[in-house]
């Protein structure tokens, strides 16, 4: 279904139609259609959409709408999984706020010094972009006041409850007690969020956006073949080609990550990795390096990986076939950005580890070409009868 409003049909106010046309955008995407008018009418949203397909504007250009200038209150909370999302989605309200000169925005997220926010949340902001934990913190020294505020949005709603948040989403949402609505923004609708939109919402619209051809990047599939004990030494190949600056491996589990980084700093490859056991402070380390183009290759898993916003990765591998596929369109989505082409590779070590990503493949609709090392260790398309499911062996 292609976009039938514009944003004027939508009920947009003038300064935000200017503001986004000054970024570019003169359309709304599906998601924005669909979650912009009750949002403005103040229902409660749930909404299911891929990564990239507008969220930010979804929310946040109702909630712009909705926050009175002249009252010092705060008024509106995005809550966010992880510091990286919370700054972009800071950065993105923003850019829609460029001709609205008094509604003030802050952004308060873990593993940083406190005495700088404070010092923000002194300036009485309007809204306030924050990761969960964060947030508890400032409310429990009485940096700021949730009693006021109108709107709730829980960006990446599932991350953020499967990072083991719901407790403290679940605490701040019962302190809110003149909320009138709430969104859910998600890419997949795990059971967490459903419990939360059923403790927390009512008469919530539903929207859910399919990835769409728009939406989905420009990116080269491949899988790889190769005997389990050799994913390693396939994917050293792949990283000593010189093809690629800057990669992101990812792995499923934390101990594998941690694993591959030290075996590729043994082999003489620039690598680090991020998964939860991580500090804060040297993930955000890790990230600046990895952004700056200092680090080539990063490790991660499904969970930390969501903060990771670069633009210009030249290519992801996929060490492990991710277990959820949701989250095979997560990994491959931060490759192929900003128009430019990407390429993605799975190694697969087993029979099990074809099915899935022969799943995969079906349920994103998408085309993984597979590939095989011919004797000189070059990467060659493989042979047709490789492409075919061998028969089954009883």
């Amino acid at each position: 279904m292609g976009t039938t409003k514009t944003f004027q049909e939508l009920g947009v106010s003038e300064e935000i139609i200017r503001a986004l046309s000054k970024q570019g955008v003169s359309a709304p995407t599906r998601v924005q259609e669909e979650a912009i008018p009750p949002l403005l009418a103040w229902k409660d949203v749930i909404a299911k959409a891929p990564t990239g397909t507008g969220k930010t504007f979804a929310f946040g250009i109702p909630m712009i709408e909705h926050i009175d200038p002249k009252s010092d209150d705060l008024q509106a909370l995005i809550l966010a999984p992880t510091r990286e999302l919370a700054l972009q989605i800071c950065d993105e309200l923003n850019g829609l706020l460029a001709y609205y000169k008094d509604i003030r925005v802050t952004v308060i997220y873990g593993g940083t010094g406190m005495q700088a926010q404070i010092n923000q949340l002194q300036k009485r902001p309007h809204i306030v972009v924050a990761t969960p934990g964060r947030l508890m913190d400032h409310y429990n020294r009485r940096n700021l006041r949730l009693d006021k505020i109108k709107t709730v949005i829980l960006d990446e709603a599932d991350r953020m409850l499967d990072m083991g948040f719901f407790d403290d989403v679940t605490k701040i949402l019962n302190k809110i007690k003149n909320r009138v609505n709430l969104g859910l923004f998600s890419a997949t609708i795990s059971q967490e969020v459903m419990t939360v939109s059923w403790m927390y919402q009512r008469d919530e619209v539903e929207i859910t956006v399919a990835p769409t051809l728009e939406s989905k990047p420009d990116i080269d599939q491949y899988s790889i073949t190769v005997p389990r004990l050799e994913k390693e030494e396939a994917m050293l190949r792949i990283l000593r080609s010189g093809a690629f600056e800057r990669v992101i491996v990812f792995c499923n589990t934390k101990v594998m990550c941690q694993r591959l980084s030290d075996d590729l700093r043994r082999a003489g490859i620039q690598a680090d990795c991020l998964h939860g056991d991580i500090r804060q402070a040297t993930r955000e380390r890790t990230m600046a390096a990895f952004r700056k183009g200092k680090l080539p290759v990063l490790i991660a898993t499904d969970v930390a990986s969501r903060g990771i916003d670069v633009d210009d990765v030249d290519g992801v591998i996929n060490y492990d076939v991710p277990d959820e596929n949701e989250y095979y369109i997560h990994r491959i989505g931060r490759t192929g950005r900003a128009r430019k082409k990407g390429i993605s590779f799975t190694l697969i070590g087993s029979f099990p580890e074809k099915a899935k990503l022969d799943e995969i493949a079906k349920f994103c609709g998408m085309t993984i070409h597979p590939m095989i090392f011919d004797e000189y260790g070059c990467l060659v398309p493989a042979p047709e009868e490789e492409k075919r499911t061998p028969p089954k062996r009883f």
